[in-house]
């Protein structure tokens, strides 16, 4: 029924995955909702609003769906909501590129909603593929309005409202359906049997296309990225990726360090002038402001690089293809193929990665993604391990030497992934008992990615939210470490204290107590460890830094460092509980001390378990 006229208009985005439904709710309503290329990244409503012609419109964007004979949540959110009569209008989202699957949806909202207006998105796309599309043959075989767009580019979004407008307040009555002829009763089964052939039929009659000119390029690709070199490819994409990050972070992350640490002194004179005590100077400006700049400088730079790279392969469609080459390995661990991807997030950051577990629809899965995304190294530890590779095992400069210490490091994340894998198996047998369950993944369409809109996305959705979370963390964590520092009991401070208490445990690892507390100390961020390591060491009041390897190279020797402790050194960063960030993310999925709990126990367990056994190996090798 349509709306009334003078009242707002409430229109339901539904559509397949992966079709452009987000791409069109952010060019009608502005919102910049973040928008992903793989299936299932819509995982929860999102609402907008817009004004045309004086009238307003409320838009929701339902999670994508495949039918409404729902096999997941999403699919159960988007069916019950356009049962429920709340919206006035259905605006379907579908792919000009595969329309036929899609027409199986539009089909199947004809029978439960009106009035619905079907909007052909990708036209762009389609014409690459030569695939023509008839819209008004399209519109008289469903009976429902139909207009054609490319969203991406702004192309065809006035037509979209006008016919939104048309719908809620000159609706043309409900044409009689031609799907229920074919139905016996109420088996869900027919139902959609005969939405498939119903939407094979139309597109014979609307849809021309010269198959062997749509797929070439796709195939030709799919060939080389998910075929059998899939993995090695990916491999040497990931180095590619990482390499531009770590080398491209160096010098924005010494320019915003120099900066934050240039106002540490104009920021303490402040406090002097105004008569602050010396315990409150030294608590505020040495300690929280110092721990947050330095987190702030070493976290930012990394993640405003590395994320745009890692959207830019998403948009691309190339992320699927990840998920694709990885399925078997995380079935076999009882886990879902889609772990692939937050996995490879949580190379960015750990929250990230846990947040992005949302598209896994098995609540089982899913929590096995979220208690495992820990043990990949986010750019937090990748520093740290890039030096202690630089400073102990490849200590030239030469080509060879940074092909070498590359490899190295790609050895670390792939053991990362190894032992990801390994933690899935055992959650899968232990605490999360299940089966695998069935993994339907579209594989989309390669696509030039929208360069501009994946840099302000990936930087305000991604990586200013993170650092957010990181600098509420490390704020108060920063005062505790001056504390630890500076309060002396018994003529020595807390943080030799500690060190003390921590050091049989350190010695049994193959550490020593200022490294262990070091990691502790590093709760907040990962990046603040070898600081925090080096304060323990030189007895200083604050964080303290290093002018290069060779003088920290020199430090940590000079306290007993051999190569042996570097190697468990390296393994206990690759393998210790998330940061603060992380966990307070992973209760926010949760809701469960339990799951956080085990989160942090798990990864460090092994951490430990394996320093242990690196250390007795050392020992008997002497």
């Amino acid at each position: 029924m349509a709306a009334a006229a003078g009242t707002e208009t409430v229109v339901a985005l539904v559509g397949n995955p992966n079709v452009g439904k987000s791409t069109v709710f952010n060019a009608l309503t502005n919102l910049r909702q973040h928008t992903g290329n793989w299936p299932g990244k819509t995982v929860e409503t999102a609402r907008g609003a817009y004004t045309y012609h004086e009238r307003r419109y409320i838009l929701v964007d339902l999670p994508g769906a495949y039918s409404l004979h729902p096999a997941s949540a999403e699919e159960e959110v988007t069916r019950d909501y356009l049962l429920s009569g709340e919206a006035d209008v259905t605006l379907v989202v579908a792919d000009a590129t595969c329309l036929e699957r899609n027409l199986a949806l539009v089909l199947q909202i004809l029978e439960v909603s009106w009035p619905v207006v079907l909007c052909v998105n990708l036209l762009d796309e389609a014409e690459k593929k030569h695939i023509a599309v008839d819209l008004p043959v399209l519109e008289r075989e469903l009976g429902c309005p139909v207009v054609g767009a490319a969203a991406r580019g702004g192309r065809g979004l006035d037509q979209v409202k006008q016919a939104l407008e048309d719908a809620a307040l000159r609706s043309a009555p409900k044409p009689e359906s031609t799907l229920m002829a074919h139905v016996c009763g109420d088996c869900q089964e027919c139902r959609t049997l005969a939405a498939m052939s119903r939407a094979s039929v139309i597109m014979e009659s609307a849809v021309k296309a010269d198959a062997d000119a749509s797929v070439r390029r796709d195939r030709a690709l799919d060939r080389v990225l998910a075929g059998k070199a899939g993995v090695p490819v990916m491999l040497l994409l990931l180095a590619g990726v990482l390499w531009l990050t770590m080398v491209g972070a160096n010098v924005p992350s010494e320019l915003l360090s120099r900066w934050l640490f240039g106002l540490q002194e104009p920021l303490r004179g402040v406090f002097q002038a105004l008569g602050a005590p010396w315990w409150l100077e030294g608590a505020l400006v040495d300690g929280v402001y110092r721990t947050v700049a330095w987190v702030v400088s070493v976290m930012l730079p990394p993640m405003a690089i590395f994320f745009p790279l890692f959207t830019l392969l998403e948009d691309a469609g190339y992320l699927p293809r990840v998920a694709f080459n990885l399925d078997h390995f995380f079935r076999k661990a009882g886990a879902h193929g889609r772990q692939s991807l937050t996995m490879c997030m949580g190379l960015g950051c750990n929250a990230c990665g846990v947040m992005g577990c949302r598209i896994i629809q098995s609540p089982r899965e899913r929590l096995i993604a979220i208690l495992t995304n820990a043990f990949i190294p986010c750019n937090g530890r990748l520093p740290t391990l890039t030096a202690l590779i630089a400073m102990f095992f490849v200590t030239g400069s030469g080509l060879w030497d940074s092909l070498a210490s590359a490899a190295l490091l790609m050895g670390c994340i792939v053991l990362a992934v190894a032992m990801t894998l390994w933690a899935s198996r055992f959650l899968a047998g232990t605490f999360l008992k299940g089966e695998p369950s069935s993994f339907s993944l579209e594989l989309p369409p390669y696509r030039a990615p929208q360069v501009g809109q994946v840099l302000v996305r990936s930087i305000l959705d991604r990586t200013l939210f993170v650092l957010g979370r990181a600098v509420m963390v490390a704020a108060p964590a920063g005062l505790l470490i001056w504390i630890a520092a500076n309060v002396t009991l018994g003529g020595e401070s807390i943080l030799v204290r500690l060190a003390g208490f921590l050091q049989p445990l350190g010695a049994l690892m193959g550490l020593d107590g200022f490294i262990l507390l070091a990691f502790l100390l590093g709760f907040p961020a990962n990046e603040i460890v070898v600081p925090c390591m080096l304060m323990g060491y030189l007895s200083a009041g604050s964080l303290t830094d290093y002018s290069g390897l060779a003088e920290l190279h020199g430090l940590l020797a000079a306290h007993g460092w051999t190569a042996a402790t570097a190697v468990c050194v390296l393994v206990f960063t690759l393998f210790h509980f998330p940061c603060g960030t992380t966990c307070f993310t992973i209760w926010k999925e949760t809701r469960s001390a339990k799951w956080t709990a085990l989160a942090v126990l798990l990864p460090t367990a092994v951490g430990m378990a394996l320093c242990m056994l690196i250390h007795l190996a050392c020992l008997a090798l002497q």
